[in-house]
């Protein structure tokens, strides 16, 4: 009776132990929670939202907005991906802070890193027209950025237009000075009687036409005194005039002959200047292999510097010089009328001396 109760009781022993070792073994089941996952953004394209844990461990809660509902992310250098909870509801994302969805590939979507900072601009490349000289537009500027031989050729164009200035400046006052007394010869002769009573009242005066008065009662006397020189006295009266007609015209018309070179040399003198500056153009051009405005217009600036100083030497010169030849043959003019009163006046003394004798 004793060994049963033994074997029973010892079998009881052994079938506690090895249920206690089995429910060692086995791992707790919970019903109520899911596995955790790790929490990944929801695509355009997935049907399924992912699952979340009801608790994440370790991460903090983001408040929520009171207006819009946007979780608000902490300032963390990367912008972090909204998630959308597991109860169906909809949570407001604040799109300055959230990345740009990505497409619905499947990937696993890795955070934005943080905003790149902005690489510094280029240094510009030097350009032609800064590489370039800068040329003045001013007139004093362009004659001292010439070449040497053509701010000679302005120089020397400059002084001939001055030289002609000079010229007219003179010639004015010459012819001034050459009418008057003519003028004042004129009126004697026309008031005179005689020959002998105008010579004695330019006594003290000098100039062609008192000359020709003079040559002219010198002839008179002349034939007056000796009867047999009365026929050619005329003849030498006529001779000594002209030669004194001439030499006023020589002298009123020295200067004018320089007029006419000035004139007729100034614009070949100009456009050799002009010539030259073209020619510095072209081996400018060839110097810095461009045909650029900016490296042939200094040379062309000088060449018509140069042209404009002949041309404005050149027309004043031939304009004083028509100028003067116009007072010349007026005073040539009225000069041989003062010589013909005076032929006349001698006349009339040779006829009565002819009479008497």
């Amino acid at each position: 009776m004793v060994e049963p109760m033994r074997a029973a009781l010892l079998s009881l022993l052994i079938l506690s132990g090895g249920m206690a070792v089995a429910q060692e073994n086995t791992a707790p089941v919970v019903p109520d929670a899911a596995p955790a996952q790790s929490a990944a953004p929801v695509t355009e394209g997935s049907a399924v939202p992912p699952l979340v844990p009801d608790a994440a461990p370790d991460a903090p809660v983001a408040p929520v907005t009171e207006e819009t509902g946007a979780i608000a992310t902490p300032d963390t250098g990367a912008a972090t991906p909204a998630v959308t909870p597991a109860t169906g509801a909809e949570t407001t994302t604040n799109p300055a802070a959230d990345p740009a969805p990505p497409a619905a590939t499947g990937e696993a979507v890795q955070p934005a890193a943080g905003p790149a900072e902005a690489a510094p601009a280029p240094a510009p490349a030097p350009t032609l027209a800064a590489a370039l000289p800068v040329h003045s537009v001013e007139l004093e500027s362009l004659f001292w950025d010439a070449h040497v031989i053509v701010q000679a050729v302005m120089i020397g164009l400059a002084i001939a237009a001055f030289v002609a200035l000079v010229i007219l400046i003179h010639k004015l006052f010459e012819f001034g000075f050459a009418f008057a007394s003519m003028r004042k010869t004129a009126r004697l002769l026309a008031s005179a009687s005689s020959l002998h009573a105008v010579a004695e009242a330019v006594a003290g005066r000098k100039g062609p036409s008192v000359d020709m008065i003079r040559a002219a009662d010198e002839e008179l006397r002349l034939a007056e005194a000796e009867p047999a020189l009365i026929p050619g006295t005329r003849d030498r009266t006529d001779t000594a005039m002209s030669r004194i007609e001439a030499g006023a015209a020589a002298r009123l018309r020295s200067g004018t002959g320089i007029l006419a070179s000035i004139g007729s040399l100034s614009p070949f003198v100009g456009l050799f200047g002009t010539v030259f500056g073209i020619m510095n153009s072209f081996l400018a051009i060839a110097q810095s292999n461009t045909t650029n405005l900016a490296v042939v217009a200094p040379g062309i600036a000088e060449a018509l510097l140069a042209t404009a100083i002949g041309l404005a030497a050149a027309i004043p010169a031939v304009l004083i010089y028509n100028v003067l030849s116009r007072k010349l043959a007026k005073y040539r003019l009225q000069l041989n009328d003062v010589a013909a009163a005076a032929a006349r006046l001698q006349s009339r003394s040779l006829d009565r001396l002819s009479a008497r004798v």
